[in-house]
């Protein structure tokens, strides 16, 4: 028994100190001791993978990390004030950000700049399958056509949800939602995921709009509760949309949900980037490490949340929007290798 349990110390110190020398050469100057990650709103795929994010970085010998709740447009002014040191947003809200427009307008940001594109981004429309029947309403320019009296609710200003339905209408269709749909008769709330989905369920609303991953529990979540149909977007809507801002035409394909079965047409969509914004006054050595683990752990990640494994070192560096220096040197080392 003794020599087990001598056997179990040498074992123990033998793991630590391997540990230890795993990050012996990393230059730590300038690290702070805490790092602050500013993840979504409660119920969504950004809330829980921010806490597997943190926890993940502070098991592993990179400062000990506490995550909270936040949003897409927050999450950039935080990071650029210093009030978070990194958080989700998605990639079309820094480029809004980095231009001054739209929820930015008459701000400077110029501590913000992406850490790595994590995975796609998709926004659904989400209508009761009844109220779609009984008004006859196959897309969102069906909405517009018909100008349509109908209850509809998105997440709060300040997410990236929002902002991208609120882009969507002002871009690609000319005017403001929230004053045009109070015009025609209906009404605009704000939300969570879990209260939108309920709202929905409950007959409270008629039309749900928000931007999550590519395979989304809260959608599936909707379905479960209510019969629903997911609304295509116009191209020509994309097409403007990503002209001012950068998103990309994605589609929602058939088998993923109940409401878009096998043999059903692909759903267009807003496509963008989930992406984690950090301060670019931190240094090069740490975003270099923050990076390499989630690299490292990626499989430990889709196990919080499966869109995790679209990340590839061909996705992790923006095309236009600037990046952190030390996510540039990790992500193209790991491309060369």
């Amino acid at each position: 028994m003794k020599l087990s349990r001598t056997f179990k110390a040498l074992l123990i110190v033998t793991v630590l100190m391997f540990a230890v020398a795993a990050h012996a050469d990393t230059d730590k100057a300038g690290w702070p001791s805490q790092l602050r990650f500013m993840a979504g709103p409660p119920g969504g795929n950004w809330f829980a993978l921010g806490t597997a994010l943190s926890e993940m970085w502070t098991a592993n010998a990179l400062p000990q990390t506490t995550s909270s709740s936040g949003g897409g447009v927050s999450n950039i002014l935080n990071a650029h004030a210093k009030r978070g040191d990194l958080g989700f947003s998605v990639a079309s809200l820094l480029g809004a950000a980095l231009k001054g427009e739209a929820d930015f307008q008459g701000r400077t940001v110029d501590n913000a700049v992406i850490m790595a594109n994590l995975y796609t981004q998709y926004t659904y429309f989400i209508m009761r399958k009844d109220f779609a029947e009984k008004n006859n309403i196959k897309s969102v320019e069906d909405i517009i056509g018909k100008k349509l009296a109908m209850r509809f609710a998105t997440l709060k200003p300040g997410t990236s949800s929002e902002f991208v339905v609120k882009a969507l209408f002002e871009k690609g269709y000319g005017f403001d939602y929230k004053k045009t749909f109070q015009e025609w008769g209906g009404s605009v709330e704000y939300a969570s995921y879990d209260g939108g989905a309920d709202l929905l369920a409950d007959n409270h609303l008629d039309c749900f709009a928000f931007s999550i991953g590519k395979i989304a529990s809260t959608v599936m979540n909707i379905e479960s509760q209510v019969d629903v149909v997911l609304l295509p977007v116009g191209q020509e809507a994309l097409d403007k949309l990503s002209d001012a801002y950068g998103t990309v035409t994605l589609t929602i394909d058939p088998g993923i949900y109940k409401s878009v079965p096998e043999g059903a047409e692909p759903v267009k969509a807003v496509g963008d980037y989930t992406c984690v914004v950090i301060r670019k006054d931190l240094p090069e050595s740490l975003v270099y490490e923050l990076n390499k683990a989630i690299w490292e752990h990626k499989a430990d990640l889709v196990a919080a949340v499966r869109d995790m494994d679209e990340l590839i070192p061909e996705i992790a560096l923006p095309e236009k929007i600037p990046a952190h220096e030390g996510s540039i040197k990790f992500w193209k080392e790991l491309s060369d290798k």
